[in-house]
């Protein structure tokens, strides 16, 4: 077996044979000895090592970066490095970041068998992340050993016609087109810029904090970071390889770009193509990935030995090894060794607003705002809702409005849609249209939720005679959602109303006090009103979701409902401190 080489968590039976190399190893130093001998082969390319059993160092490497790095441990193995006296050999396997984060902060699930000895991420943010959540013995001074800035990717053709038109690549692309003023892309931009997710790969946390410092803070700032993270759900990939795969795919997308590192584009286009794929610079400068080794072992000696390779991996013949796969050097001075005409020859502007603390920052925020909503919408059907608003009925605008809004939500979702209205579903004042649960699944039958939902905002309609149970619904959804509470969820009820309640059973004191002794902290279940039209009891619905933690909005058009989504989603950058929330 090649040390420098393995590409797969190891096996239990490769682990034996380690083992067993070892004890092999042990005896042939006893043989050795009683021979005279000096030395004993191991490694690849029949390495020569001193009799004494050699340090083994596994390195786990993420995996764009890893066969550049197991091609240098190749290399240092024939080198015959020691450290404290013994020989040095190095394997190296490629290792999703996320998995080797979860097993140096000691979680259970998702880990890899052993702890490695060294690690190379795909972004040092993945080395401050593993510090902030319980790694902290983490040496300090880990060394870059390759750089790779951020691009937009698409093909060669696109790339032409997006020139024709005069459409640069920036960084506002990552945002959905409602974000930049229209409903739909123009011809001449991309129809979509796809972002690999920021849980999985450094490109997608890098773009996280590009994204949130071309936008800046304030309400309306985390309003299109939103935005920005609900797109970037639906279109984002585990990795690189299968991103670029995605842009050579002509099914679906018309004008796909995919923000990736530049050293992906030269690897995929080492296959062949009549239309390859070239690398473009956003115009407002990019975001430089860096692939840092840190040292994770916890035996001295091998501590040790890990540090001699970090060492090498900075020296001139492993940064040539990872030049010549299409990085740039671990300094970022020199550029990729025949990186092709799809690769801009000139080095990128950086984006220097971006701090290290901006992408951790950028990285809690897509925490809080990637989890998928456990939601149950509540439709006003009372006769309120049967008033006229802007030449159609209420009810008409908001449930306009909520097949909008329903564009926003990921097939991760959980819903659910009653209607409420007195009478409506008997004693209760409500009917259950939709029972809470995925939106990419049916309740019953062979039709998904998001089908039933999509119809029915087509189909109901209000009972110009029936008052409104708005407090009774409310109490009833709130204690639904409660009871179905999901941990990894945000959990929210969502009531799209005329505002008033005609008071024929719980008033709003009642609704009140009950909504702040069933609150929970720790499993919070937020309500948000959208209320559509005039007359609305502003005072009292913004009691009622005061007491949860929740927002109110007052909406006219159905166009409204994206930003009304958009800043209840928000939210969840504050929660659970977010200052009560009226629009």
């Amino acid at each position: 077996m090649r040390l420098g080489r393995h590409r797969a968590a190891l096996p239990p039976e490769q682990r034996r044979r380690k083992a067993l190399q070892r004890g092999m190893l042990a005896g042939l130093t006893a043989v050795a000895i009683v021979a005279a001998g000096l030395v004993v082969l191991f490694g690849g390319g029949g390495v020569l090592c001193t009799t004494r059993e050699p340090v083994l160092v596994n390195v786990a490497a993420a995996v764009d970066v890893a066969p550049a790095v197991m091609e240098a441990a190749d290399r240092f193995n024939e080198t015959k490095t020691s450290a404290g006296g013994r020989c040095v050999l190095v394997q190296v396997t490629e290792q999703p970041p996320a998995t080797v984060l979860r097993t140096l902060i000691g979680d259970r699930a998702g880990v890899l068998r052993e702890r490695p000895d060294g690690w190379i991420a795909d972004s040092s943010a993945w080395i401050r992340l593993a510090r902030q959540q319980g790694a902290s013995a983490l040496p300090a001074g880990e060394s870059v050993v390759a750089t790779s800035p951020l691009v937009f990717a698409t093909r060669s053709s696109l790339a032409q016609r997006f020139s024709v038109g005069k459409t640069e690549m920036n960084w506002r692309m990552v945002f959905p087109s409602t974000v930049r003023g229209r409903l739909t892309p123009t011809d001449d931009e991309p129809d979509v810029v796809r972002v690999p997710d920021p849980s999985l790969a450094g490109a997608g946390i890098a773009t996280v904090a590009a994204a949130r410092d071309v936008v800046g803070t304030g309400p309306d700032a985390d309003k299109a970071l939103t935005a920005f993270v609900r797109w970037a759900q639906a279109g984002s990939a585990p990795d690189y390889r299968s991103m670029l795969s995605a842009v050579d795919d002509r099914t679906f997308w018309r004008r796909p770009v995919v923000i990736v590192p530049e050293q992906s584009v030269w690897n995929h286009n080492l296959r062949p193509s009549a239309d390859p794929v070239v690398a473009l610079h956003p115009r407002e400068g990019t975001i430089n990935l860096d692939y840092p080794y840190v040292v994770t072992a916890t035996d001295p000696a091998v501590a040790e030995a890990s540090t001699v390779f970090a060492s090498w991996l900075k020296g001139a013949q492993a940064q040539e090894i990872v030049r010549k796969a299409g990085f740039r050097s671990g300094d970022g001075a020199q550029g990729p060794i025949s990186p092709g005409p799809q690769i801009p020859a000139e080095t990128p502007k950086t984006r220097a607003s971006v701090s290290p603390q901006d992408i951790d920052e950028a990285l809690r925020a897509w925490s809080r705002l990637a989890p998928p909503t456990n939601i149950l919408v509540l439709a006003d059907t009372s006769k309120h809702m049967a008033e006229p608003l802007n030449g159609t009925s209420r009810v008409a605008v908001a449930l306009a409005a909520a097949k909008i809004g329903l564009q926003l939500f990921p097939v991760t979702t959980h819903m659910g849609l009653w209607e409420f209205a007195d009478k409506v579903g008997g004693i209760k004042g409500f009917r259950q249209h939709v029972g809470l649960g995925p939106i990419g699944e049916p309740e019953t039958g062979q039709i998904i939720r998001k089908s039933r939902l999509e119809e029915l905002t087509s189909t109901i309609a209000a009972h110009p005679k029936l008052d409104s149970s708005l407090y009774d619904s409310i109490l009833s959804g709130f204690r639904k959602v409660s009871g179905d509470y999901r941990e990894e969820m945000n959990n929210t009820v969502l009531v799209i109303t005329s505002g008033r309640d005609d008071g024929k059973g719980t008033n709003l004191a009642q609704l009140l006090d009950r909504l702040r002794r069933e609150w929970n902290p720790d499993r919070p279940v937020q309500i948000v009103i959208i209320a559509f039209g005039k007359g609305v009891d502003r005072a009292g619905l913004s009691q009622i979701t005061a007491a949860t933690n929740g927002s109110l909005h007052e909406a006219q058009e159905p166009g409204e409902i994206i930003d009304v989504f958009l800043a209840a989603l928000a939210r969840r950058l504050c929660h659970p401190t977010c200052k009560p929330a009226t629009s």
